[in-house]
């Protein structure tokens, strides 16, 4: 896929995909959301990526969707009736893809299903989807000009892109509600002291401070990394403890056959590990257990 909206660019195994509309302050579209599904599910993928840094072009990280779009800006077939039903029995059919479901959800269910850690480097306004679209990240670094809010009560719109599933998982469900309900603009300090964001970094920096993070990241066993991503999200949206003990076991009994087997050698020999497996081609066979 060619991409009009959005860069994807790779050095040292860092992928740094941004956000390219500066001219629109990176506002959303339904075509960035096609080049952003097809992104990630290249990243999940591709060797050649240990871990994803997200940021915007320019002044903003993403304003939200773009208003200015003739018909329904949200890209929805309006002719249509939709069910509970329909989106539980009929999700992956053309015209609920296409026509009811949110772009914005659809974007961050493929940076779930993602094999490689995603880190959001916030450098300026990331508003509706710019703001839900971070909550599926990872780790997230914010620039002292950021400035987020989840602001979809204001005009007369509900939370999207999943973020009803992770924003209280990051903040709890007051602050969450209350975050939504008043659709006030969050500044960095706001963000940091409710662990939001990790740190606040000088804007000159925040790109710097977001590779540092990454490059902690990269020479560990791509499968390992993989695993431990799916297993924290998914395991820890489990019922009973038991259900995570079923994962971890079958992920440390095949890891300790595999990468284990490099990193136990290179601990007891002193050395730094060389991991080779990949998670293109080397994941357990148990893997997706999900579905």
């Amino acid at each position: 896929m060619d991409y009009r909206t959005i860069l994807y660019q790779v050095k040292d195994r860092i992928l740094t995909l941004t956000l390219n509309r500066p001219e629109k302050l990176n506002s959303f579209t339904v075509e960035m959301s096609y080049e952003l599904i097809n992104a990630y599910q290249r990243a999940s993928e591709d060797d050649s990526v240990s871990v994803v840094i997200v940021t915007g072009a320019g002044r903003a990280f993403c304003a939200g969707m773009d208003l200015s779009i003739d018909g329904n800006v949200f890209g929805l077939n309006e002719e249509l009736k939709p069910t509970i039903k329909d989106m539980r029995e009929r999700s992956e059919d053309d015209d609920i893809i296409s026509g009811v479901r949110d772009a914005g959800g659809r974007v961050v269910l493929a940076m779930y299903e993602c094999k490689k850690p995603i880190i959001g480097a916030i450098n300026g306004a990331a508003v509706g989807i710019g703001a839900t679209m971070t909550c599926a990240m990872d780790i997230r670094l914010a620039s002292q000009k950021a400035k987020v809010g989840f602001v979809f009560n204001k005009i007369g719109i509900t939370p999207e892109a999943c973020s009803s599933w992770f924003l209280p998982r990051l903040v709890g469900l007051s602050t969450a509600l209350e975050w939504c309900y008043t659709a006030e603009i969050l500044d960095s300090e706001t963000l940091k002291d409710a662990r939001f964001v990790k740190e606040i970094c000088e804007p000159e920096h925040l790109l710097r401070k977001a590779n540092l993070i990454a490059q902690k990241i990269i020479n560990f066993s791509p499968v390992a990394i993989a695993m431990t991503r799916q297993m924290m999200y998914r395991n820890s949206a489990e019922s009973d403890p038991i259900k995570a003990h079923e994962i971890d076991s079958l992920a440390i009994f095949y890891s300790s056959l595999g990468s284990g087997k490099e990193g136990v050698s290179s601990f007891l020999e002193k050395r730094e590990a060389k991991f080779t497996d990949k998670a293109s081609s080397d994941m357990p066979d148990f893997y997706p257990w999900w579905k």
